[in-house]
């Protein structure tokens, strides 16, 4: 079987960015996946499935309800191996194209108090699984390291 583009980027050099992982043309319309990569793959410690969980339904519902990409947004949520998350967007766009809407969607998740949306036994299926405090704690990580002020290396996959 052919190897998919995913397991053909070099995961040792890669760093936290923002990436475009691929492009899909569904008839007209072009689909594209973005990797939102949060720790350095196979060098620092993955993130635990609580804080995943709490910013999956942070960032889901930031996404879904902002007013420009609301109605673009198909897909966003984590990568198996816990490193960051995908965001599968209609258009044809860069990585530099989004970092607004990822900033704050990350400030979003920073700056949250209160109930996360959809952590009840009626709205999720493992809603006791959640991590608010250290899913802050990553998102301000993320974006104090990576996203203010990123540079061009860390939006375009390493060769």
């Amino acid at each position: 079987m052919e190897k998919i583009a995913s397991f053909t980027i070099d995961h040792i050099k890669l760093k936290p960015g923002v990436y475009v992982s691929r492009k899909d043309h569904i008839g007209n319309e072009t689909i594209t996946t973005f990797d939102l990569r949060m720790t350095s793959p196979n060098d620092e410690p993955v993130m635990n499935t609580a804080e995943v969980h709490t910013l999956e339904h942070l960032g889901a519902t930031y996404l879904r309800n902002h007013p420009k990409y609301k109605d673009r947004i198909i897909y966003f949520g984590p990568m198996g191996c816990r490193t960051g998350f995908y965001l599968l967007l209609a258009g044809d766009l860069t990585s530099r194209d989004i970092i607004p809407l990822v900033t704050g969607m990350y400030e979003f998740a920073r700056d949250f108090e209160g109930e996360v949306p959809g952590a009840s036994a009626k709205d999720c299926g493992n809603y006791l699984d959640m991590n608010l405090g250290m899913a802050k704690y990553l998102a301000k990580k993320y974006l104090d390291e990576v996203l203010y002020g990123i540079e061009d290396d860390r939006l375009v996959y390493p060769e």
